[in-house]
C-alpha cells in the first residue's frame, strides 16, 4: 500500500464521526496559547466563578463587586477560571515487540489507528496535536499544532514507521516529560514490556511535571490466555535468542508471572494517578477510544 494510502487508512471517517460527539477532556489544568474548552491554572475570563481577592491599583474597575463593597465597605475583585486549549502529544511505541499479533491487527497496527484517531479528535475540537515515535530513542516527532492540515503530517509520520529493535521507551518518556515546557496531554500507546518499577518512575515524572498522562497498554489475546499445547519455538522480537519450550510445562508459571506484572503496572498507575487503559486487541479500537473519552467526561474534569 502506498504511504499516502496507508496514512489515510489510519483515519476512518465513520469511526471519527461516531466519536466526534465526545470531547477529549483534560484531567489536569492545561497551559495553552489561546482560549479553549479546558481549565487553566491561571485566572481569566470565563463563566465559572473562582474566588474573590482584594482590589489592587491597576485592576480593571469593571471587575469590582459593588455588592461586596456595600456589605463590607472594602473593594473586592471577582476572579473566574480561565479556559484554554491543550496540547496533545501521542507517543507511539515502535519497538520490535509491537509487531506481534495473533489476529487481523498487530499491536502496532492497532496502536497506529488509535493514536491517529486521538490526534484527529484533539485537532477537531480546536486543540493542538502532535506525534512522536519511540524505538531505540525518539525516532521522529511532529510538534503539536492546531491547524487541521497538520493532521496529514501526523498520519504520515505514524504510517511511515515500522516496529523494530529493542525498545528504549523509559528513557524516551523521561526525556519527553522533562523537555516539554508547558503542561500537556500525553497519550502513550505501547505494550509496556519494561520493568514496572521503571515504568512507575516515568509515571511519577509526568505527574511531577504536571502533565496529563493517558497510557494505553496493548495486549494480544494470545498473550493473555496462552492457549498453546504443542512445543513451540518462541522468538524474541526485540533481538534476543529464541527459546524452545513446551507450553504445558510453563503455562502455569507464565500466567502467574503475567498477573503479577499486570497488577504491578495497574498499582503503579493507580498510585501515580495516571489514566491507565488496559486494552486487548480483541476489542475494537473505536470501543477503546469511546471508553477512554467517556471515562474522562465522567471523572469530573480537572484534578
Amino acid at each position: 500500500m502506498p504511504a499516502d494510502d496507508h496514512a489515510r487508512a489510519l483515519l476512518d471517517p465513520a469511526v471519527l464521526a461516531r466519536l466526534g460527539a465526545l470531547p477529549l477532556a483534560a484531567r489536569r489544568a492545561m497551559q495553552g496559547s489561546v482560549s479553549g474548552r479546558h481549565a487553566s491554572p491561571h485566572r481569566g475570563a470565563s463563566v465559572e466563578f473562582a474566588e474573590y481577592r482584594k482590589y489592587v491599583p491597576g485592576d480593571d474597575l469593571r471587575r469590582l463587586d459593588w455588592r461586596a463593597y456595600g456589605r463590607t465597605d472594602r473593594h473586592y475583585v471577582k476572579e473566574y477560571e480561565a479556559d484554554t486549549n491543550l496540547r496533545c502529544l501521542v507517543v507511539l511505541d515502535a519497538s520490535g515487540s509491537m509487531g506481534f499479533g495473533s489476529g487481523p491487527l498487530t499491536k502496532f497496527a492497532y496502536a497506529q489507528r488509535l493514536a491517529a484517531a486521538a490526534a484527529c479528535l484533539a485537532i477537531r475540537q480546536g486543540d493542538a496535536a502532535g506525534a512522536t515515535c519511540v524505538a531505540d530513542g525518539l525516532e521522529a516527532t511532529v510538534p503539536p499544532r492546531r491547524n487541521p492540515a497538520h493532521l496529514t503530517a501526523i498520519a504520515n509520520l505514524l504510517a511511515g514507521v515500522r516496529p523494530r529493535g529493542a525498545g528504549r521507551l523509559v528513557p524516551a518518556l523521561h526525556e519527553l516529560a522533562e523537555t516539554t515546557p508547558q503542561r500537556a496531554l500525553f497519550v502513550v500507546v505501547s505494550d509496556f514490556f519494561v520493568d514496572p518499577r521503571e515504568l512507575r518512575g516515568c509515571f511519577e515524572h509526568f505527574r511531577f511535571r504536571r502533565h496529563d498522562l493517558a497510557a494505553f497498554h496493548l495486549l494480544d489475546p494470545l498473550e493473555l490466555t496462552f492457549p498453546l499445547h504443542r512445543p513451540v519455538r518462541f522468538l524474541d522480537m526485540e533481538g534476543g535468542p529464541a527459546l524452545l519450550a513446551d507450553p504445558a510445562e510453563i503455562a502455569d508459571r507464565y500466567l502467574a508471572s503475567l498477573q503479577r506484572y499486570l497488577e504491578s503496572v495497574r498499582q503503579a498507575a493507580l498510585e501515580t494517578e495516571i489514566d491507565y487503559q488496559r486494552v486487548s486487541l480483541a476489542t475494537d479500537y473505536e470501543q477503546t477510544l469511546q471508553r477512554f473519552l467517556l471515562g474522562r467526561v465522567r471523572s469530573g474534569g480537572v484534578r
